[in-house]
This record gives C-alpha cells, structure tokens and sequence, in this order.
C-alpha cells in the first residue's frame, strides 16, 4: 500500500503534541499492519523532543522507495522527521553521528536543520523503503539540498 497523505492537526487552532503523536504511532502500527509484520513488543523508538512551538506546523507523510543501490543525496529537513524502514535496509548518517544500517521494523528521528548526509539503500540487490513523517511549519520546502 502506497501511503502519502497530508493532514493538519489542530485543536482550537494550536497543533495538539498528544494528538500528533498518538497519530504517528497510528500510522506505524497501520503500516506494520499492511505490511503483514509481527508487531515487536515494547517501544519500536524513544527519543526526547527539542522544546518547539508547532504552531503553524503541518504534518506530512511519504513513502519513500529506494532501488537496489539507490540512494538520495545530502539534504536537511526544516522540522523534525521521524523515518521508520518499511523494507529492506537503509543506510543513514545524520547530523555528527556515525553512518548506522536500519534494518526493516527500525527507525531514526532527525531535529530541525540536522545535515542528512547519508540515505540510501544498503542492498546493492534488493529494494528498500522507508515511511518519513515530517512535521514542519506550513509553506516551508519539506526538503533543502545540504
């Protein structure tokens, strides 16, 4: 199942933090789901947030499909993305830690203006793709070239 949707979460105007997250972990487990995997048992991911203020923030969701070799080069993000590997594996270097392979079922969190230095397929024979759940200010570019 191809998954791309944009939704704006709001209550009395302001962006809910409950709310967004409890739709975040809605859209993994509905992915898992498609995808017929075993949900694990206990936290998939946890990381603490920066201190933002996500008024005027949007959330936007997107597939992401790497061919076998595959990759995309340097970027940065204006927000915080979250990336959870679908299938396949996906080799990841984000802001100064060291370049990491995640592995189907895994996932990363990248803060606003992190460099993406490294995103690609680990697989030179079999695809990869990743679900990038992205939250930024609404009529800001999703994705700057580093």
């Amino acid at each position: 199942m191809r998954l791309s949707i944009r939704v704006a979460l709001r209550q009395n105007g302001v962006m809910n933090r409950r709310i967004l997250l409890a739709s975040l972990g809605t859209l993994l487990i509905r992915s898992q789901a498609s995808n017929a995997q075993t949900p694990k048992r206990g936290p998939v991911f946890q990381h603490d947030l920066p201190d933002l203020n996500l008024r005027g923030w949007s959330v936007t969701t997107v597939e992401v499909d790497y061919a076998p070799g595959g990759g995309s080069s340097a970027h940065r993000h204006p927000g915080l993305t979250f990336a959870y590997v679908l299938e396949g594996e996906i080799a990841s270097k984000v802001g100064d830690e060291p370049e990491k392979t995640y592995a189907a079922g895994e996932m990363w969190m990248e803060t606003p203006g992190q460099l993406h230095a490294v995103s690609r397929n680990a697989s030179s024979t079999k695809p990869a793709r990743l679900l990038a759940i992205l939250l930024a200010e609404k009529g800001k570019p999703l994705t700057t070239p580093a």
